[in-house]
């Protein structure tokens, strides 16, 4: 099923020990070669650590009362898991990053993501188009297939627009009609 990702902002993260809410879900880290979400960085009073995180790996489910866990024991912090480390200190966000397509013209900026619940792999991406576009047009949705490029700034997608034809002009050739000048031929030789 798809979720979208500004709904998993605010989650309580449940524990299934104590059937208390432990923490909430403040900002996802996700990792951009993959486009997975590979932790949420929690918040709550009854953290130790600052910041606290919750591996998506260790969610036992995703229910409507929000992220199951096990147990308290299920937070980390940034030292615990070095994958995890690297992904805080990359500050990768998406929502904000400019969408452009391969010819670099400009489509609009992410406003929102849907990502598998099952997963949680980023399937598309919903794109929030400039002020004088968003007249007239609405917003884009954006699948994962069609990414080119994910870098700092820019998410790089295919081109819609296809590329003109190069249009191949005929040879003037003087052609020779055969039935036409088979008459001619003939009458030279009957003189």
């Amino acid at each position: 099923m798809l979720l979208l990702g500004s709904r998993l902002i605010g989650t309580p993260v449940m524990g299934l020990q104590t059937g208390t809410k432990l923490a909430e879900t403040a900002s996802p880290l996700i990792d951009p070669s993959n486009l997975k979400v590979m932790a949420y960085i929690v918040e709550g009073p009854l953290l130790s650590e600052h910041p606290s995180l919750i591996r998506i790996a260790d969610v036992r489910e995703l229910s409507d009362i929000g992220m199951i866990i096990d147990s308290s024991d299920e937070f980390i912090g940034l030292e615990d898991v070095v994958k995890i480390h690297e992904l805080y200190d990359l500050n990768f966000n998406l929502i904000g990053m400019n969408v452009i397509d391969e010819r670099r013209h400009k489509l609009g900026k992410v406003e929102d993501y849907s990502l598998d619940s099952s997963s949680f792999i980023i399937e598309q991406f919903n794109v929030r188009r400039g002020v004088l576009r968003s007249l007239t047009d609405t917003g884009l949705l954006i699948h994962r297939s069609q990414i080119v490029e994910i870098n700092n700034k820019q998410i790089i997608v295919k081109s819609t627009a296809q590329r003109p034809e190069v249009v191949i002009k005929p040879e003037h050739r003087s052609y020779i009609n055969p039935f036409r000048s088979a008459p001619q031929v003939e009458q030279t030789k009957t003189q």
